[in-house]
């Protein structure tokens, strides 16, 4: 069970009651290996008051349901999509509700090696007694086939194309072999639930692109950005509210500070302002986990700068961060939003918000 100074617990453990409950109820027929049947699981995920499970993804529910059956075949999931549009929480929660274990994670990188994806060795104990089962280290692709589990594949892209490869076997096959073991122990077949979860964000596309024969493997799904202000005003109070618990803040965050906030993020990710004029976009990523972050900060600062629930003008304080990690002209382009496109807005939220434009840096 996770203690309390756990900074992010794993969904299996920060929503166990409600997958207990939806596997006492669960009646529905399941796929081999799977903790819950595909219903349960879309209910686990998209929420159903009647059965006490929260609404943990917010987006199209037909993208579950998708996604639910490509993990019931042979085939792995492919999530893609923008920065911050929650591709690795839906990946945690489909771990969760398909393994109850989400923590069979390969975070992709340059510096990925194909021994942290299938299996290394204990090389005292391999110069001690030569290859054996007590020498071999099992990384999350050889547990997840051994014991039938989801394994999450994060960032696959950014891994360079050769470890990338080595997951064709363990798809299309179904079996990790162990060239350095004899016999049985040579080769480990998947069991029953075991399916690859693989993330990768459209900015990096390219960067090390996937092969031809490694994209059949899988089935692609885009998740989108929130289409609707209300709705993600809506997350983003949740969220932010959840991380200021934790961080000790005894306030809830104000709806005025983040209605600014949600709507600088939406004006600056699309270029359109709410009445409809043209803006310059920014490059850095400005979704709506970024707009989480800010929110998070903006209350903290505010609680333990002059203990109240942050300002506008924190708001101000907190973007320059956020605007001006890929480019140093996106600094100079909020600099002109908040001169040009927060004047005519009504209300004195607004007015705050533009007259702090000065605590922007340069």
């Amino acid at each position: 069970m996770a203690g309390d100074d756990i900074q992010r617990p794993p969904a299996e453990l920060r929503y166990a009651d409600e997958l207990a409950r939806l596997r006492d109820a669960d009646r529905g027929d399941r796929p081999p290996g799977w903790a819950l049947s595909l219903d349960a699981a879309r209910r686990f995920i998209v929420g159903d008051e009647a059965a006490g499970s929260s609404r943990k993804f917010v987006g199209d529910p037909s993208l579950i349901d998708r996604a639910l059956v490509t993990l019931a075949t042979s085939r792995g999931l492919m999530l893609v999509g923008e920065p911050g549009t929650a591709k690795s929480l839906l990946s945690e929660l489909l771990a969760a509700a398909v393994s109850g274990d989400s923590t069979l994670t390969i975070q992709g990188g340059a510096a990925t090696t194909e021994d942290q994806i299938k299996y290394s060795w204990n090389y005292a104990l391999l110069v001690a007694e030569g290859p054996s089962t007590r020498s071999l280290v099992p990384a999350p692709m050889l547990r997840g086939m051994a014991a039938g589990k989801t394994v999450r594949f994060e960032e696959i892209t950014r891994c360079p194309l050769e470890v990338q490869d080595s997951l064709l076997s363990l798809l299309s096959d179904r079996v990790l072999a162990i060239p350095e073991l004899t016999g049985a122990d040579g080769m480990v077949f998947a069991r029953d639930g075991f399916n690859v979860i693989a993330t990768a964000n459209t900015r990096d596309r390219g960067v090390n692109e996937m092969s031809a024969a490694l994209k059949r493997r899988f089935n692609f799904e885009t998740v989108f950005p929130i289409a609707d202000f209300g709705t993600e005003l809506n997350l983003v109070e949740a969220e932010a509210r959840a991380l200021l618990e934790r961080s000790g803040v005894t306030v809830p965050p104000r709806r005025d500070v983040l209605e600014v906030l949600v709507t600088t993020f939406r004006e600056l990710r699309t270029g359109l302002t709410e009445r409809g004029d043209p803006m310059d976009r920014l490059s850095s990523v400005m979704s709506t986990a970024e707009a989480v972050s800010v929110a998070h900060a903006v209350g903290l600062r505010g609680w333990f700068l002059r203990r109240d629930a942050g300002s506008p003008a924190d708001i101000v304080a907190c973007l320059a961060g956020t605007a001006a990690k890929d480019s140093g002209d996106d600094l100079a382009r909020l600099r002109r939003y908040l001169e040009q496109q927060v004047t005519w807005r009504k209300g004195a939220h607004w007015k705050a918000f533009h007259d702090a434009r000065h605590l922007l840096p340069g």
